[in-house]
């Protein structure tokens, strides 16, 4: 059997609920993912082209710093990364995280908050973050309460 790691970035809280709700239905280890200076809410304003997402989202280069990098991805086989969705895209934070890491051989499905937005091009801007033999597929938006039943239900479709 095969080992699970839920990864997450949350900004205000929500990915964070998601992602422990889900890794306690599909029985993984779980990972948060820290930005080294956390975001404060006027960092998160996307209203404000100069706020610090709007700039780090429109600059596709931008690897915001990590708080750590303690994972040990070598433990696990598959990873469900969870974030929110800004700008129909990962955070650039996701692609720092990846790009810290050898994620080689290993199965990435993403899962994601969102306030109304699929993943857009979500898979396409973190695949060039990882080695050519990572596998990265779509996973699910979780927006809303998802019951025990139908994360396990989920997890087991993709592990």
């Amino acid at each position: 059997m095969s080992k699970t790691l839920v990864a997450y970035f949350s900004a205000s809280g929500t990915t964070a609920r998601v992602a422990k709700e889900l890794a306690h239905a599909a029985g993984a280890d779980i990972y948060e993912i820290k930005p080294a200076v956390p975001y404060t809410k006027a960092d998160l304003n996307w209203m404000d082209k100069k706020s610090r997402s709007s700039v780090e989202m429109n600059d596709k280069s931008s690897r915001p710093a990590l708080a750590d990098r303690s994972a040990d991805i070598a433990a696990y086989d598959t990873v469900l990364l969870g974030f929110p969705i800004w700008w129909y895209v990962a955070p650039t934070i996701i692609n720092s995280f990846l790009e810290s890491y050898d994620f080689s051989g290993k199965k990435i499905v993403l899962f994601a908050t969102s306030g109304g937005s699929g993943f857009g091009k979500a898979v396409a801007g973190l695949k060039p973050s990882v080695a050519a033999d990572t596998v990265i597929t779509e996973g699910k938006v979780l927006n809303g309460r998802q019951t025990a039943a139908s994360l396990k239900a989920w997890a087991r479709t993709i592990l």
